[in-house]
């Protein structure tokens, strides 16, 4: 599968979005969004990955996955043949490498229900990693200004950032858009993490504010709000295909490129208008 060189490549899809000057001005507009899609490796017909991607140059992806991992050298690597999976949720990418170096692939699959990053591999694990989400419950969603106002207060509550210039921050903001708590993190998920495990250990409820990243807006921090029960997700960058798709059968407001004079509303009760 190639990316051609044109308009909207083979990795992108349009959206319907509503820009927001966080007055009273909206804008009804689209937005080219990346498709992000499991993609599940295959080797001598053993379940042995499964990883998000771009749908397109996979067999290149495939090979480079492999040569990175140490499983096979340059000439070690059959055809890879691509499928789409079963529902068309994702893609199997199948191949085969020399018995010599089966081993490793043999230790995954025997360990692999106990892997933490991966989850469990195959074509079921495409169907987890997909699986239904909680829907949340209506509820109202905090003024335009609110969320102006939690980007100014945390570009000066990134203390880590501001030393380094290589962290991620996460925060939970009141409906007001002050700064409830922010954590940082090399690992955008890892500050996502740090910020819900904060309001649990505070027993605050993280369904009375918002939460803002420092990045773009996967499906892992799509999810990761959805069950905290958050009803707004706020990010600095792009989201991708799979976070919008997550993002509206879950019911979450998702508001992206968040900027000072500017955002995004990618999902929400305002785009149904």
């Amino acid at each position: 599968m190639d990316c051609p060189n044109d308009p909207l490549p083979a990795g992108a899809r349009i959206y319907a979005a509503l820009r927001s000057d966080y007055g009273s001005a909206h804008e009804r507009a689209s937005r080219a969004i990346p498709v992000e899609m499991p993609v599940a490796i295959e080797l001598n017909g053993i379940a042995y990955a499964v990883m998000m991607a771009s749908p397109c140059d996979l067999e290149d992806f495939v090979t480079g996955f492999l040569l990175s991992e140490g499983l096979a050298e340059a000439g070690e690597i059959g055809e890879i043949v691509l499928h789409p999976a079963e529902g068309g949720a994702g893609i199997v990418a199948r191949t085969n490498l020399p018995p010599h170096r089966l081993e490793p692939v043999m230790e995954r699959a025997r360990r692999r229900l106990g892997d933490s990053s991966c989850g469990i591999c195959g074509l079921e694990s495409i169907d987890l990693a997909l699986r239904p989400l909680p829907a949340l419950a209506p509820s109202p969603l905090p003024e335009p200004q609110a969320v102006q106002r939690a980007l100014a207060a945390m570009r000066g509550a990134q203390v880590l950032g501001d030393a380094t210039g290589a962290t991620h921050a996460a925060a939970f903001c009141a409906p007001d858009g002050s700064l409830i708590a922010l954590r940082e993190d090399v690992g955008r998920h890892n500050a996502l993490d740090k910020v819900i495990g904060a309001l649990a250990r505070a027993g605050r409820d993280a369904s009375d504010g918002f939460l803002v990243v420092t990045s773009r807006a996967s499906y892992e921090l799509v999810e990761k709000a959805v069950r905290a029960a958050c009803p707004l997700l706020v990010a600095i960058s792009a989201p991708t295909s799979l976070a919008v798709e997550r993002a509206r059968a879950a019911g979450l407001a998702l508001a992206v490129l968040a900027r000072d004079d500017s955002m995004l509303w990618i999902s929400g009760p305002m785009l149904e208008d």
